[in-house]
């Protein structure tokens, strides 16, 4: 007897998707990466009920965008192979192997940013930011977990690394990266619940190690704070074995 996929669908059920919305959300994804798949509600009941165990090098790309989850931790049982080719879309070349230029205001390449590797990884998060009501400036620590599929780029925590939960949604232009960050406090915690969300815009360092830039957000009277952010690399793997190793509180 197949074995259910729980892991895929608690995935799932995590998003608020029914099997519909979450076939169309890998409908949509495979669309902006210019690698359209036809996911449907059957093909998703063949996962989650364990018939179907190694999906296609371009469904795996697409339920790691949407999941923000490496496909080795989806639940499937066999390797996908070829599952993180980091493709523009075109046919073009992996990022980690093609410099990009930011064009300048007459067309021409005002700067020749540096080849990057591929930023997929376990990497240390750390932000400050200043508390109001506490008069205090604090520093608050994920580990996360980077994917990368051309120039999109998504961040996730680990569960086990803060009470609170954080995500990024990235747009990767040479060396800057650009987008919005989300965390979603504790019930338990000082914030009671709340959810924070705001912009966000960094600098990959040449050697790769290191991200850093500066978030924006709102605060709880309304006002406009930002502060710094930086993304510290820690392992190239994402596999189960060194999620688990990382899914525990950074130390100070």
């Amino acid at each position: 007897m197949a074995e259910p996929n729980a892991a895929l669908r608690a995935a799932r059920i995590s998003l608020r998707m029914s099997q519909d919305d979450f076939a169309r959300a890998l409908r949509e994804a495979g669309e902006r990466s210019g690698q359209p798949n036809d996911a449907n509600k059957r093909l998703i009941q063949r996962w989650e009920a364990g018939i179907s165990v190694t999906p296609r090098p371009v469904y795996a790309r697409a339920l790691e965008a949407v999941t923000g989850l490496p496909i080795e931790v989806l639940g499937f049982t066999t390797p996908v192979p070829q599952a993180r080719v980091a493709d523009d879309g075109h046919g073009g070349h992996d990022l980690k192997d093609s410099p990009v230029g930011i064009v300048g205001s007459q067309g021409q390449p005002a700067a020749q940013a540096a080849p990057h590797r591929n930023q997929a990884g376990i990497w240390l998060s750390r932000y400050e930011y200043y508390s109001s009501g506490r008069d205090a400036t604090y520093t608050q620590m994920h580990y996360v977990v980077v994917l990368q599929h051309g120039n999109r780029i998504t961040v996730r925590s680990l569960p086990g690394s803060a009470d609170s939960t954080l995500t990024m949604d990235l747009t990767m232009d040479g060396s800057v990266l650009t987008g919005t960050w989300t965390e979603q406090t504790a019930e338990d915690s000082y914030y009671r619940g709340a959810r924070y969300h705001g912009a966000i815009q960094m600098l990959a360092e040449p050697t790769g190690r290191r991200i850093a830039g500066k978030w924006l957000g709102f605060g709880k009277e309304m006002e406009i704070n930002s502060g710094p952010w930086e993304l510290v690399f820690k392992d190239a793997s994402t596999n189960k074995a060194t999620l688990d190793q990382y899914n525990h509180r950074p130390e100070s």
